[in-house]
């Protein structure tokens, strides 16, 4: 045991394990949430032009939308009251005490950019007297010969100068996990820390250094989650991406880090971690049965973060973005293939979620990434009620008050960086990528409604996705046939049955549908 853990476990007292501090924020996350909920039930109720067992579903279904999307507004409005802090950073003569291990997961990924990118960030660490106190692992789990050989070959002079240490596994198993593992069972008692990326993910030396020095800081702190910005995008998809993710992450993750506190949640890179503490994590549930509800747990980052919390640990998020960075996907079919793996891993949690002695923030992490997947076919099949008349809606007020509710996340966020902004000129330009962020979220969004309601479909339906697996043969569709014909089927249903009643509510869904070959083409354009 290093002279961390010892530590660490003396400073981890029952006291310690109590202590909540944010929960004033957590009372007033669930109120708002149930008040928008609240509201959009209740005027919805009061429009409807009849009452019927389709009227009652529907009542039911806008519940639970309405809980979802009010739960970000609030959430957003939490982080907009948050005070801003300057940055934590070690004093100019502080040197870590504890050894940390940099842990790079690599499966499959091209190399070339990652040995860039290990290369300057070992160079920072040596700029900042820390080489001593840091190590660089690379764990890849690359199984295809080809990918192999060339990864070996743009590595080597890395490993010959002692820039990283290289192990490949010949057997994967336990995947990402189990990777982390098989270096943990090997290596975890000469360190104090670990810090995990992912082959796609970045963080500057500067802001490695600083998070060492805040666990350090905090004798009972086991898991402290950065936040993060995306890459430069090279599709028109990726630079809408970046740019929603630069606009909206900073102001969402502090009203996220604010409800949180000490039982935040872990997104399975970019984050530092107490060994002592993920002792408590090493090993998780096998859910018993067949995939996809069964098996290893594929979001396992969610449920690490749960039981670390579980042992006594405090787990935050830092919501700052600097020096902290992934790449994303660059087309919606890169997209969804891993949201696909996301929706399976996050439905795996409802086996999960009742788990005995977690903590409740704990437990509504889960929940929020069940319902981030089942609120795609709640929608839609609001909308098919909608739509083929079986309920109906007189007045616009309905519809106004759900789409505020789903604009003020981004009202907030605009408001967190125009008072940023001190020139004209930048305030033109935040209004000016807000409002294509916007034109732009609006046009996707019917086209991720209807994917992620089919992944639902499909996990509920027994199907597994396997994990980066290739994925299956199948017939192959010209790219938004699927969109077209959902969104003419709508249309005539609409016209079929009460097209001014059901307008407001299928226009906004319908249009960007029958666009999506179009939308898509564009979208994909300049991806690589």
């Amino acid at each position: 045991m290093s002279v961390a853990e010892i530590i660490a476990r003396a400073n981890l007292t029952q006291s310690d394990k109590l202590e909540r501090p944010g929960v004033g924020w957590l009372f007033a996350q669930l109120v708002l949430t149930l008040l928008g909920a609240a509201c959009i039930s209740t005027i919805f109720a009061v429009n409807l032009v009849e009452w019927t067992g389709a009227s009652l579903v529907a009542l039911v279904l806008i519940g639970l939308g309405g809980i979802w999307v009010s739960g970000g507004a609030a959430t957003s409005v939490l982080g907009l009251l948050q005070r801003r802090t300057a940055p934590i950073s070690p004093p100019q003569d502080w040197r870590p005490l504890e050894k940390t291990a940099v842990l790079v997961l690599l499966c499959g990924e091209d190399a070339r950019p990652l040995a860039r990118y290990l290369s300057g960030l070992h160079r920072g660490l040596n700029d900042q007297g820390c080489d001593q106190a840091t190590n660089i692992f690379v764990l890849s789990d690359t199984s295809d010969p080809n990918k192999i050989d060339a990864e070996a070959s743009v590595l080597a002079p890395l490993i010959a100068s002692g820039t990283i240490t290289y192990r490949r596994r010949a057997n994967n198993m336990g995947r990402k996990p189990g990777n982390i593992a098989d270096w943990f069972t090997a290596h975890s008692s000469d360190y104090g820390f670990m810090l995990v990326l992912d082959a796609d993910s970045r963080m500057s030396a500067s802001r490695i250094m600083s998070l060492i020095y805040r666990l350090e800081s905090k004798p009972r702190l086991g898991l402290l989650q950065a936040g993060m910005t995306l890459l430069p995008g090279r599709s028109h998809f990726g630079r809408h991406q970046r740019v929603a993710s630069r606009l909206l992450s900073q102001n969402f993750g502090r009203g996220l880090a604010a409800w949180s506190g000490e039982a935040g949640n872990y997104w399975g890179h970019n984050a530092i971690m107490r060994i002592s503490a993920f002792r408590s994590a090493e090993h998780l549930p096998v859910l018993s049965g067949p995939a996809p509800f069964g098996g290893p747990p594929l979001s396992h980052d969610f449920i690490e973060a749960a039981w670390m919390r579980r042992a006594g640990w405090a787990i935050e998020l830092d919501p700052e973005t600097w020096g902290s960075a992934e790449d994303g996907p660059q087309t919606l079919a890169e997209f969804h293939k891993r949201d696909r793996r996301w929706c399976q891993g996050n439905l795996q949690h409802i086996r999960l979620i009742t788990e005995p002695g977690l903590d409740v923030v704990s437990r509504l992490h889960l929940a929020s990434g069940i319902a981030s997947y089942l609120a795609a076919p709640v929608w839609l099949a609001l909308v098919l009620l909608v739509a083929t008349g079986a309920v109906r809606v007189e007045g616009a007020l309905p519809y106004l008050v759900v789409t505020a509710i789903i604009l003020l996340p981004k009202l907030c966020a605009l408001s967190h960086w125009m008072k940023r902004a001190r020139t004209f000129a930048r305030r033109r330009l935040v209004l000016r990528a807000s409002f294509v962020e916007l034109l732009l979220s609006t046009l996707i969004a019917p086209v991720m409604m209807l994917r992620q309601s089919g992944s639902v479909l499909s996990v509920l339906a027994g199907q597994d996705c396997g994990w980066k697996s290739p994925g299956r043969a199948r017939l192959r569709m010209w790219r938004g046939v699927p969109e077209v014909a959902f969104g003419a089927a709508l249309v005539g249903l609409a016209f079929l049955t009460e097209p001014a009643s059901s307008a407001l509510w299928l226009l906004p869904v319908a249009l960007p549908m029958l666009s999506a070959p179009i939308l898509l083409g564009w979208l994909d354009r300049g991806a690589r």
